[in-house]
């Protein structure tokens, strides 16, 4: 378990929005081998779902874990850019503001994209990247979505479709044993969403989101990048994972038969295992 009085758990402001972040094993810097590691959440999470890979990790080494806004605990203002290009600059100003240096980035779906952004902007602050089911190949949202968000109360319409949807429904779909799924997992995806502000965030962010990397920004990459997959990923497929390795010039990849999208929850201590081998 992580000490809690080694954690530090703090707000940066970037771009006028509070930036949430936890930092943990911070005393870990000073051991031979110790490795500074910068954790990314997914679509529609937060710091949360790191929760059960963050013990493994900060025994022996620093760990930063961020809530990208609008999510989780950070700031959800409208004057926000919600772009990939924009959260990779958090992270970016974040880890100068906090002076880590060599880091090791950690992404899981939407985070791997947002990963991937950081190492294309300043590859001279990244050691090596570790994607766990990243989203990949996703354009801009329809110019129809685009512009109906522009309407009044269309947050709430955001708000209705993920409520008919609900977090039981959600999880399911992400988390292939299923067993994994009890009360402390539903209460801490389903807390952000408890506040009207997320979702008109959101909505900016169907406009202001510009598309994953292409295949060419993908081939320009030469980061050292290691890919963790679940075979039973419901909601980036294999295949996408297959076309990332075919893209990114330096990249291994790891499949597991009897896991999910949801991995940082499903299998904390393969994850780990496989990154320690990796680092």
């Amino acid at each position: 378990m992580v000490n809690p009085s080694e954690t530090i758990q703090s707000t940066y402001m970037v771009s006028g929005l509070d930036v949430y972040y936890e930092l943990y094993g911070q005393h870990n810097s000073i051991k031979k081998d110790s490795k500074v590691f910068v954790l990314i959440h997914g679509f529609l999470s937060s710091c949360f779902s790191f929760r059960r890979l963050i013990p493994f990790i900060a025994k022996d080494h620093t760990v930063l874990v961020i809530d990208l806004p609008p999510f989780g605990k950070s700031g959800k203002h409208l004057n926000f850019i919600y772009s990939y290009d924009n959260f990779a600059n958090v992270v970016i100003s974040l880890v100068n503001h906090l002076n880590l240096q060599n880091i090791n980035l950690v992404g899981h779906s939407m985070g791997g994209q947002i990963a991937l952004y950081v190492s294309k902007k300043k590859p001279e602050l990244v050691n090596k990247v570790i994607l766990l089911c990243s989203s990949g190949y996703m354009g801009k949202a329809n110019p129809h979505l685009i512009f109906s968000s522009y309407f009044p109360f269309f947050h709430l319409y955001v708000k209705r479709t993920l409520a008919k949807q609900g977090i039981m429904n959600s999880l399911v779909s992400v988390v292939h044993n299923q067993s994994l799924i009890d009360d402390e997992m539903i209460n801490g995806y389903k807390e952000p969403f408890l506040q009207n502000e997320i979702f008109r965030a959101l909505t900016k962010m169907i406009r202001d989101r510009e598309g994953d990397l292409s295949p060419t920004d993908l081939q320009d990459i030469n980061t050292p990048a290691l890919l963790i997959w679940g075979e039973k990923d419901k909601v980036v497929p294999l295949e996408i994972g297959k076309r990332l390795h075919q893209d990114l010039k330096q990249s291994i990849l790891v499949t597991y038969p009897e896991a999910g999208h949801l991995i940082p929850e499903e299998i904390p201590e393969h994850i780990y295992d496989r990154i320690s081998n990796f680092i």
